[in-house]
């Protein structure tokens, strides 16, 4: 996907910085007084506090501005070592950390032998030794971290179906023999594969990011014309920030091949997705009614110019996914707009009160 940063404004990706470790409780005015006023450059629109807890984004007007800043970035940040400074780019989660606790896989497996396996699939990662709770830290690419997820998500939903499926096998086999003792099935014996119905063998199971999910569904056209296209039964299970996708071949399983490459395809799409979508999340708590009518109403005439932006409106918050470039300028243009249309409504009561 082409960023429209270039179509919009070529130069707000050249004009934005990335300050991370802010302290909590911090706010906008605060952070400009403290570590920007004496830079010399007009601030443009400081977006915190984001979905990225310490993390800020500041506008600049200049670009010079922004490029001063960054070669001298110890400088404005010396009363706070622990603070740091990075150009935006399009790619802005290049380097993740994250603690996972393994300890609920115990009964499944011994879990040095699942971060031996975790290794070889996703090479990149670097893992520090395993802490006697189950609990071990995880670094790497933002992408990479991703795969890990839903690696460990498979890893947890696989014995889950094999439960239900051992289930339903022995409910079809107490029907047949009432008596209660389980027959050995007649295919016991066959070659592996072998007694796995059609069926079965044309299904396949993913696991996205629910974010990914939304923005493939309801924003790429392609997700619903591949399925269409190769006759692919599809169900979805939304579970918080994970949503397994069952597919299945509409024909009874006499194209086992389409559900694979159909799988293929969506998993690439998501990979895709990871690098190029970015999400915002505009804080809706502490704001006035009449404030979040005007975030939601500008919210809906912003969706007609920025086509390639999702929008989940939540009671307390508004989750804003798509391109790098179309988000940051979408929620740029969202609050000043909402702030614009609240000084208006201001102005326009202080008339009437005349």
């Amino acid at each position: 996907m082409a960023s429209a940063l270039k179509i919009r404004d070529p130069t707000v990706s050249e004009r934005t910085i990335v300050v991370s470790g802010l302290p909590v409780g911090l706010l906008k005015d605060q952070l400009i007084k403290r570590y920007f006023q004496n830079e010399g450059g007009h601030v443009e629109e400081v977006i915190y506090p984001s979905r990225t807890k310490g993390v800020a984004y500041i506008i600049f007007k200049e670009k010079k501005v922004a490029q001063n800043i960054i070669r001298q970035r110890k400088y404005p940040l010396a009363a706070k070592p622990q603070l740091t400074i990075s150009h935006f780019s399009e790619k802005v989660f290049n380097y993740v950390m994250a603690i996972l606790d393994l300890s609920v896989f115990r009964t499944q497996i011994v879990l040095e032998s699942l971060i031996m396996d975790l290794k070889k699939k996703i090479p990149t990662l670097n893992f520090s030794p395993l802490g006697p709770s189950g609990k071990i830290s995880v670094q790497g690419s933002f992408v990479a971290i991703m795969k890990l997820k839903q690696a460990l998500v498979s890893k947890a939903i696989s014995p889950l179906e094999n439960h239900k499926r051992y289930a339903g096998e022995r409910r079809n086999q107490n029907r047949q023999n009432p008596g209660g003792v389980p027959q050995r099935s007649k295919n016991s014996a066959a070659a592996p594969g072998t007694s796995v119905p059609k069926a079965a063998r044309s299904r396949g199971t993913l696991v996205l990011d629910t974010d990914i999910f939304f923005y493939l569904k309801h924003k790429c056209e392609f997700y619903e014309l591949t399925l269409n296209k190769y006759h692919i039964l599809c169900q979805e299970r939304v579970d918080g920030d994970v949503t397994t996708i069952c597919l299945q071949d509409a024909h009874g399983g006499s194209h086992p091949s389409h559900v694979r490459h159909v799988k293929e395809l969506i998993e690439k799409w998501a990979q895709e997705l990871h690098l190029e979508l970015r999400k915002e999340t505009l804080v809706l708590e502490g704001r006035g009614d009449r404030e979040k009518r005007n975030i939601k109403r500008a919210c809906e005439q912003l969706c007609y110019r920025y086509l390639r932006v999702l929008i989940n409106l939540h009671s307390t918050h508004i989750d804003i996914i798509g391109p790098s470039s179309d988000t940051l300028l979408f929620k740029t243009e969202l609050v000043k707009c909402a702030r614009q249309k609240v000084t208006e409504g201001r102005a326009r009561s202080k008339i009437n009160d005349k």
